[in-house]
């Protein structure tokens, strides 16, 4: 879509409402969320639904194939595989100080090697697969961890390519997992899906195709935005992990873990605090921050603002940025401090599971 122009209204951006639950079917949905493009700021509005049976939380009506292209992750910018898009995209215009807070708690390598380490305790795996890897931080990573495992990464993202340019990984794989679990079928030890399924229209098709490129007896860990946290329910539409438009799912933990045991794995380890991104607090302020502000430049707005006028904006934009920055790194500071404390009580806001493929389903 060109985004030099508006959006051509932004019902034409979504699928048709739908009046079930995508994950048991029941009727019973209650809105749970309705907000707005928060961090890029295109027009639209966004509700999500929750099962009154299930507790699955999902888009709807969720953006159609139009809609995704509009929202699509760096338009109008250099083209970012999602992991590396979040970090940039959230803290835009920060100072370098409270930049390097707070992508440091989205990038943080002992969190992405903590999940390493958990599945080496099953298992040494010899082929490994991050799916939705982006530039391939986690392999790189991860081969501290386990330097005998060829790591593998798949993304449908053009940042895959600077993942295998760098040597993060050995073979990249351009597509998506759903399409190319065929001609993967059984090839491997280990699969990872870091903040993946809840951007993929059906979370059970991506289960199953894990489930084909796996070996029996390989491992599928997964880390995911918990729902149930109480930090969603405390900032709503600020707590980041909704990150709408562009997450379509929210999978309560208990759901997951009955569909991989339908699928034939074992649930071997289940943690919801070591996933836990203590950024939540900060992150929510850096929402409100940018949707408060004046937006720099807009390319999808009818009008182009003239030079003079952007010119203006882009420094009070910079301004406002700049002095928010001891806010934003105290807010960053307590979402450290207060890490400890809020994983025991229930505000941990991810989960994480492991699970071995015994047979098939």
């Amino acid at each position: 879509m060109d985004l030099a122009r508006p959006a051509p209204g932004t019902g034409a951006l979504h699928e048709p409402r739908r009046d079930d639950c995508p994950w048991c079917g029941s009727p019973r949905l209650r809105v749970r969320l309705r907000t707005a493009d928060l961090i890029q700021r295109k027009p639209g509005s966004f509700t999500l639904d929750r099962c009154a049976d299930c507790a699955h939380t999902f888009q709807n009506p969720r953006l159609s194939a139009e809609g995704l292209d509009f929202y699509r992750q760096g338009s109008g910018r250099q083209d970012l595989g999602h992991r590396d898009f979040w970090r940039q995209d959230l803290c835009r215009g920060l100072g370098g100080g409270a930049t390097a807070l707070l992508t440091r708690a989205g990038a943080g390598r002992a969190r992405s090697l903590a999940g390493v380490r958990a599945l080496s305790r099953f298992d040494e795996p010899e082929s490994w697969l991050d799916v939705g890897t982006g530039r391939a931080r986690f392999p790189a990573a991860a081969k501290d961890v386990l330097p005998y495992t060829a790591f593998d990464g798949l993304d449908s993202d053009p940042a895959l390519a600077e993942g295998a340019r760098r040597g993060r990984i050995e073979e990249a794989h351009r597509g998506r997992l759903t399409d190319l679990a065929g001609n993967l079928a059984g090839r491997y030890d280990a699969l990872s899906m870091i903040h993946y399924l809840q951007r993929r229209p059906d979370p059970r098709a991506e289960l199953r195709a894990a489930a084909t490129a796996l070996r029996p007896g390989g491992h599928l860990l997964i880390e995911a935005p918990d729902p149930e946290s109480r930090s969603a329910r405390l900032l709503g539409k600020w707590w980041a992990s909704y990150r709408q438009p562009r997450h379509a799912h929210f999978v309560p933990l208990a759901n997951l873990c009955r569909e991989l045991d339908e699928l034939g794995f074992t649930v071997v380890d289940v943690d919801r605090r070591a996933p836990h991104v203590p950024s939540d607090l900060g992150a929510a302020c850096a929402l409100l921050l940018n949707r408060l502000l004046p937006e720099a430049d807009a390319p999808w707005r009818a009008e182009p603002p003239s030079r003079s006028r952007l010119t203006l904006r882009r420094a009070a934009w910079w301004a406002a940025w700049w002095a928010a920055t001891p806010l934003l790194a105290l807010a960053y500071a307590a979402d450290v401090l207060l890490a400890p404390l809020l994983t025991r009580t229930g505000f941990a806001n991810a989960y994480r599971v492991i699970a071995r493929r015994e047979r098939e389903a």
